[in-house]
């Protein structure tokens, strides 16, 4: 019987360790191992991403292939330049392949290129071998042993889980490799077409990357930023599996801090180091097993005397947020990750909402602006302009470094959506997927929905306040004289509250708050003297925002619901909004501690309304 000649198709698995899809692979005892990556156009044209992003893929690329080439010298790994539903097909043919294997994805486009691929190899006559391995469990079982649901909360998901079995302890990674076998190219090469190109604004110069299937040198080597056409990278975090499992062991070897890490109690103003793992951005891009970080956690949590935490807030309880989205996604499809269709969401009449293409149902990227002054908010919000200091570090965070803390992320989405402007929370889930490192689109869509209350979370009363707020983690300000450094000179009483800063103080400080941020206008005096106004009071955005949220779920609709596509949604609110109402109810400042705490009854079906938890009431409103 001939030898397996095998493609081992790498996508979000860039890692040698505990791969049950590679094992599956070498277990075929193959006469030739091709390790390819495929660089679709999709990913490049299509779908955002920002440079920060990009450069921590080609960080991790790197390192697999150097860590291939130590256990044979013969390989590496080798990236075609063409999309794999056209290149697969022919070098199925051109280099005699019998086998294609490859981990499973269960994010919307993956499945319809995985369908499109298994089908080609079908045809060919080419065995598709795939394995689970981007989760803790298998998604599409959790959805199974959820009797066909989403996962929509933790409990959910764990029940379900239970039902499975445990977690699978990690496998060991290869020792060897097999040889590569010859790769000709004796076919025409399909360049794709770079129009519409949503990341065009970010490239420096014209891309290049599609020339030829092989790279510029034709020797399949990794792509380069100068190839995408973009400008260097600014992020100073890297990737690789080389260095996700330095960093583990570097946090395992902190016994303290693994088995009694909480995430709402760590500071979302800490930084250099930052407060938490800083591993998400591994686990999304494969070069960390989730398995690998689940197994070293527990392993110290079940061996620690007293005092471990345990999940939601611990740090397998992150890896179960993570899974619950997954699992939602999965049984909800294409639709998760917009309102419309999505019979788990909460419908909101937003401002800027998305533009649906109406064959389809889904989302095309552009979205309606229904209002101006909305618009101008959510641009400056998208920059770090927007006269609030906490809301500002946090997006230049974003922007500069495509990372922000668990509760800089609640922080920001709050604000924009539910607790200041009103938004549209895709329009936030959009340009989290463009900046940040470990965008997952399960996770940012469900985090989304969790933050605007539209899903997951009910609780709109509790808001995060851009001023109070982060006086409990960094009184001083630190955090924003760091990421504002307009305002470092500024005393510690006004820097979150600059305007309310006298002349006298700002001039001291070096600083003149004006204007807008946005417009040539703001400046007054040399560049970096001026910062710019808060966009709206505050006290009166919330207001408004809570009595607009509560005739929304007085309304109580489904993004599924035929009022939603028919626009008859607008009948059962009013044409102004109901602020009277907001004098009814309590609220104060979230302040983290209960950041992680979902709606978590089980009795609850997914999608429907679920009575908020009771707070216990203030003798006074908030301060600012």
């Amino acid at each position: 019987m001939a030898k397996a000649r095998v493609i081992y198709w790498f996508r979000t698995d860039l890692r040698l360790h505990d791969s049950p899809a590679l094992k599956a692979a070498l277990d075929l005892e193959p006469e030739v191992l091709w390790p390819i990556f495929t660089w679709d156009p999709h990913y490049v044209y299509r779908a955002r991403g920002g440079l920060n992003r990009w450069q921590f893929l080609l960080d991790c690329q790197n390192d697999l292939s150097a860590s291939i080439t130590k256990l044979n010298p013969k390989s590496k790994l080798f990236l075609l330049r063409e999309a794999p539903q056209t290149v697969l097909p022919k070098i199925f043919k051109a280099w005699g392949v019998t086998h294609l294997v490859f981990e499973t994805d269960t994010d919307r486009y993956p499945r319809e290129r995985d369908a499109a691929v298994e089908a080609a190899a079908k045809k060919a006559g080419v065995k598709v071998i795939t394995r689970s391995g981007r989760t803790l469990w298998d998604s599409d079982r959790i959805v199974a042993k959820n009797n066909g649901k989403p996962t929509m909360s933790i409990t959910q998901l764990q029940n379900a889980g239970k039902k499975i079995g445990p977690v699978d302890r990690p496998i060991p990674a290869p020792s060897s490799l097999p040889d590569p076998g010859e790769m000709p190219l004796d076919f025409e090469h399909e360049q794709p077409s770079g129009k519409p190109d949503v990341n065009s604004g970010q490239r420096a110069k014209k891309d290049t990357e599609y020339q030829s299937i092989a790279g510029p040198k034709g020797d399949f080597g990794i792509e380069k930023m100068e190839e995408l056409g973009f400008p260097s990278a600014t992020t100073p975090h890297r990737g690789g599996e080389t260095r996700a499992l330095k960093l583990l062991d570097d946090i395992i070897k902190n016994k303290d801090y693994t088995a009694t890490f909480e995430k709402p109690k760590t500071s979302p103003a800490q930084f250099e180091p930052q407060s938490t793992t800083l591993l998400s951005p591994f686990l999304h891009f494969g070069a960390l097993s989730v398995r690998e970080f689940y197994w070293r956690v527990q392993d110290v949590v079940d061996n620690y005397s007293k005092g471990a935490s345990q999940p939601p807030v611990s740090l397998t309880g992150q890896l179960l947020f993570r899974e619950m989205y997954f699992g939602a996604q999965a049984a909800i499809g294409p639709e998760f990750t917009q309102t419309l269709g999505n019979g788990h969401c909460k419908f909101i009449p937003w401002h800027l909402p998305s533009k649906v293409d109406p064959k389809t149902g889904i989302s095309t990227g552009e979205y309606h602006v229904d209002s101006p002054e909305a618009e101008q908010w959510f641009q400056r919000w998208r920059v770090g302009m927007t006269g609030f200091p906490w809301i500002d570090a946090l997006m230049r965070q974003l922007r500069q470094e495509g990372w922000i803390h668990h509760l800089g992320r609640h922080s920001v989405a709050c604000f924009l959506t539910r607790g200041g402007c009103y938004v549209d929370w895709e329009r936030g889930a959009e340009v989290f997927e463009e900046f940040l490192l470990d965008h997952e689109p399960a996770c940012n869509a469900g985090n989304w929905q969790w933050l605007s209350c539209t899903a997951f979370f009910t609780q709109y009363f509790r808001m995060y306040s851009p001023i109070s707020f982060p006086q409990k983690w960094d009184k001083n300000g630190d955090f924003v004289r760091r990421w504002v450094p307009e305002l470092k000179d500024l005393p510690a009483k006004y820097i979150y509250e600059p305007w309310k800063a006298p002349l006298l103080d700002q001039k001291r400080a070096g600083v003149r708050v004006t204007g807008d941020g946005m417009s040539s206008s703001s400046s007054s005096g040399d560049k970096g003297t001026t910062y710019p106004k808060p966009m709206f009071d505050f006290n009166e955005r919330r207001e408004i925002c809570l009595a607009a949220m509560k005739t929304a779920y007085q309304a109580n609709l489904l993004g599924n619901d035929e009022r939603v596509a028919d626009g008859s949604w607008a009948d059962l609110f009013p044409e102004e909004g109901e602020h009277a109402g907001v004098r009814d109810l309590t609220f104060e400042s979230d302040d983290g501690e209960q950041a992680d705490e979902g709606d978590e009854s089980d009795d609850a079906a997914p999608g429907e309304k679920r009575a908020a938890k009771p707070q216990q009431a203030s003798s006074k409103k908030q301060k600012k």
